[in-house]
């Protein structure tokens, strides 16, 4: 089975950190986000892959130039346009010229999923589409998805308000389930999707399926994470580094033990880039620092984040999930409390 990952997004709320690359390609643990993806893939026989792309499209193919991530071909579709979800997902089809059943994955989503189960469920239930749900204690930030225990999709709400009603889980449970960024679809969903406009897949595509009751989903007993914003990509970091994901293989570059820091430095549960320089007394706690960053004497980093080359001058402090750009540099002294430098509102789009 192929399998398109849609990578085409601003990344807007991981700003700055996505300022230059897109959020696929940020480094979880010392890799880009989309090589855990991949790697994910290959460990359930998929082989072939098709990315969608568009912002920063040439980022993927530099890094990549061979045609291949790890053990997967890749073809490519970059969109000239923003097309949405849905539309994304036929013109990657059409482009890579994809005409039986496929799974599609959104990129920014770092899960153990059994991809497996769900295309086996998808074969047995005759639906025209599979959908992975996730249970989670709040929903409202993504699509809540209630069905019956058979399985069959009742109602699609795409982010609903905070305290809606809690969807049906078809295995039981306590918790509301959303949708989880993976689904199986045949063709026919393709013929579904509008050519010529933006069309979403969460708010247009499914419920359109869910009202032929066509709609299956296979809930999901795995670890799953949005990494869609700072505190997520710092969870999905430290996730990884304490093993929380399985099939996690940690790379060099995430221990402390480098040349370049300080023995009189204190670094815990932190993931530290290569060539990092961490001078006397500096502290850094439950942190991700990328490659090539400075940090002072005495400076301090607790909870946040620091893109590649970023410099933090003596005595400072980064605390409450801040978020330093590449290249950026702290003043010495500067106290920095859930804060980005330089601010998103500051940067467009282009």
């Amino acid at each position: 089975m192929k399998a398109i990952l849609l990578l085409g997004g601003f990344g807007t709320r991981l700003r700055p950190l996505t300022n230059d690359t897109p959020k696929q390609m940020l480094p979880v643990c010392g890799r880009p986000m989309i090589e855990w993806v991949c790697e994910h893939l290959h460990s359930h026989g998929i082989d072939d892959i098709v990315l969608s792309l568009g912002y920063r499209a040439e980022a993927f193919t530099v890094a990549y130039p061979r045609g291949r991530i790890g053990q997967l071909a890749y073809q490519v579709a970059v969109e000239p346009d923003p097309r949405g979800t849905a539309g994304a997902v036929r013109f990657a089809a059409e482009a890579s010229g994809i005409t039986d059943t496929f799974l599609v994955l959104n990129g920014d989503v770092l899960t153990d999923l059994d991809v497996d189960a769900l295309a086996s469920l998808h074969a047995s239930s005759g639906a025209e589409a599979t959908i992975a749900l996730q249970p989670v204690v709040d929903p409202s930030p993504y699509g809540l998805v209630a069905a019956d225990p058979s399985g069959r999709v009742l109602s699609f709400s795409e982010k609903p308000d905070p305290g809606s009603a809690p969807a049906t889980l078809p295995r039981g449970g306590d918790r509301p389930t959303i949708s989880a960024g993976t689904y199986v679809l045949t063709s026919a969903v393709l013929d579904r999707i509008a050519p010529d406009r933006p069309v979403s897949i969460e708010r247009e595509i499914f419920p359109q399926i869910v009202a032929d009751g066509a709609l299956a989903a296979l809930v999901a007993d795995s670890y799953w994470l949005d990494t869609g914003t700072p505190q997520q990509y710092l969870a999905a970091n430290l996730d990884v580094l304490a093993g929380r994901r399985a099939a996690a293989k940690v790379t060099d570059g995430i221990s402390a033990a480098s040349d370049g820091i300080h023995p009189d430095a204190q670094i815990r549960t932190s993931v530290i880039g290569s060539g990092c320089e961490v001078g006397p007394g500096a502290v850094v706690q439950r942190s991700v620092v990328g490659d090539g960053c400075r940090l002072a004497a005495g400076a301090i980093v607790i909870d946040s984040v620091l893109g590649a080359g970023a410099v933090v001058g003596a005595g400072a402090t980064l605390c409450d999930c801040s978020v330093i750009g590449s290249g950026e540099r702290v003043a010495p002294g500067a106290v920095l409390r859930a804060q980005r430098q330089p601010s998103p509102e500051l940067v467009s789009d282009s």
